[in-house]
């Protein structure tokens, strides 16, 4: 009896401790793509095979509504309960490592030598997020359209210039077929858009947010004179009604191109398949003007990261450098026509590859991509921008650019000028005089 108790306590033992030598230690993870099933179900898919292919980690996912989970994590890192691993708008990037909320990237760098470089996070020396796709806007139009007013196709190798962009514009104005010759989008006016879309025109003048060589001040090139000559041409766009202004319908944004309502759109890669089926081989994505200092469009879309407060670092990189494989950028690219971050997965992708109907959006996001300025201040930047340009948009004096807190409420004025002088670590940063 004694004998064959202790075997089975012997043998009862040694399941246990088998269990727990391969027991997984939970990771943690954030995400924003609540509300998504495609997306949502493509990084289901990579959490599902990263868990079964090693036995240390297990990952966990809880996802939050887009709308909300910006702030969702800035709670959490006040409470101090961030997961082991988030996702991070790129522009934000910045704001996130300076607030202590995310910590550097420990991966192979091999992994990700082939990537855009605009969908790698950098700030400072280290590396902070790396992301799976980018976005990249363009001029869509139709064929038809350009060949009927006589209007040159332009190419990355040549693009419109800003008289040929005018010049274009005013042609499709006096045939009279369509309410505005180009739609930019006015309608999405509460968001990321403005600042995204808009300010690579002001950097295409020469003129940008902030001075890159310091990013400590905004003084002549937000408020000199390419700002300001960016500043009079963005006015008159709106002046001489080449495009519908701040009041624009939303709806009109969403589908307006399509209904004939503008003979060309500013918009991004997401918005491109409903002109491909609309249009099919009569349809065009063109490359940003050239305003005299290159053509510019905005860059970086999310990315993941490890979260400072992280137990696990280890095993939070390592799945970020399993997620970075060709095959899981086809599988978002795929499901959410987003731009795969490498070449080789673009050649793979349903939408990217050689040939494909979308392939341009890959080369733009190579030639033609700017990062919005990568500094902890950008969102007070951005905000400020975007208020300028709507105001400069309804009449308001182009001098706006020159003091773009004008028009803020006193507190909001100095919870901006606060949080700059912050970012700075104790240097006062001028984003303009006034």
């Amino acid at each position: 009896m004694n004998i064959r108790l202790t075997a089975f306590a012997t043998t009862a033992l040694g399941a246990i401790w088998g269990a727990q030598a391969f027991a997984q230690t939970e990771l943690t993870m954030w995400y924003h793509g609540a509300g998504n099933p495609e997306e949502s179900a493509v990084l289901d898919q990579i959490v599902e095979e990263f868990n079964a292919s090693q036995s240390d980690w297990s990952v966990v996912v809880q996802s939050f509504p887009a709308g909300a989970y910006n702030d969702t994590v800035i709670a959490g890192a006040l409470a101090g309960n961030l997961p082991d691993i988030i996702d991070v708008d790129g522009p934000v990037m910045p704001s996130w490592a300076w607030a202590g909320y995310i910590q550097p990237l420990e991966i192979d760098q091999g992994t990700i030598e082939n990537f855009l470089p605009t969908a790698i996070g950098r700030w400072k020396d280290d590396i902070y997020s790396v992301g799976l796709w980018e976005a990249a806007v363009a001029m869509v139009t139709r064929r038809s359209v350009l060949e009927k007013y006589d209007i040159r196709i332009p190419t990355l190798a040549e693009p419109w210039t800003r008289d040929e962009l005018d010049a274009a514009l005013e042609a499709i104005q006096e045939g009279g077929e369509f309410d505005y010759p180009l739609d930019l989008g006015m309608a999405w006016s509460a968001d990321e858009w403005y600042p995204y879309a808009f300010a690579p025109f002001l950097q295409s003048f020469g003129g940008d947010l902030i001075d890159r060589s310091t990013y400590l001040e905004s003084d002549g090139v937000l408020n000199g004179d390419a700002g300001i000559e960016f500043g009079e041409w963005w006015q008159s766009l709106f002046d001489r009604e080449l495009v519908p202004g701040t009041s624009q319908d939303p709806a009109d944004r969403d589908s307006g191109l399509i209904d004939g309502k503008y003979a060309m759109s500013w918009n991004g890669n997401w918005a491109a398949a409903n002109a491909v089926e609309a249009f099919g081989d009569d349809v065009l994505f063109l490359p940003a003007p050239d305003f005299g200092n290159g053509p510019k469009i905005g860059a970086a879309s999310w990315q993941f990261a490890v979260s400072a407060s992280s137990d696990h670092p280890e095993g939070a990189n390592q799945f970020i450098e399993f997620m970075l494989q060709d095959r899981w950028q086809v599988a978002f690219s795929n499901a959410q026509a987003v731009i795969p971050a490498t070449s080789s997965a673009a050649a793979e992708s349903e939408l990217y590859a050689e040939g494909a109907p979308m392939a341009v959006f890959y080369d733009l996001s190579k030639e033609q991509a700017l990062l919005r300025p990568v500094t902890p201040g950008y969102p007070v930047m951005a905000k400020i921008f975007r208020k300028a340009l709507a105001d400069i948009a309804s009449g308001a004096d182009v001098v706006l650019l020159d003091e773009p807190t004008a028009g803020m409420s006193h507190s909001e004025t100095e919870q901006a000028v606060a949080l700059i002088k912050r970012v700075t670590e104790g240097k006062t940063l001028v984003i303009v005089e006034h």
